[in-house]
């Protein structure tokens, strides 16, 4: 083959070292706005994602912790309120154990 037939038939069979490399670069710089369009919609809805249960999980725990306090009612009957049976147990077991303790206990 001469050098005329080989310049007329290569930009048909095949691409030049500098074609290669700016296709290459358009590739790249593609898959990288792909990339950072993809992972900024990953944050968003992992965001949104994460306040929903970080609120339903803050909600559940007020919740039962003001069951256990007894401000609010009972649910289906299970009472969960155990600052009677606290005042209870301080009232017949700690206070006299303390009224025992003052003879012995400076400054109690």
């Amino acid at each position: 083959m001469t050098e005329e037939t080989i310049r007329k038939i290569l930009p048909q069979l095949c691409y030049t070292k500098e074609q290669v490399d700016l296709l290459i670069r358009q590739a790249v710089e593609e898959a990288r706005a792909i990339d950072e369009a993809s992972m900024r919609k990953h944050n968003r809805d992992a965001t949104v994602i994460s306040m929903i249960l970080g609120f339903i999980c803050l909600a559940l725990f007020l919740d039962g912790l003001l069951r256990i306090l007894g401000i609010i009612p009972p649910f289906m009957d299970l009472d969960v309120n155990v600052i009677d049976d606290i005042i209870e147990k301080v009232e017949s077991e700690v206070i006299p154990l303390v009224q025992q303790a003052k003879g012995f206990v400076p400054r109690i």
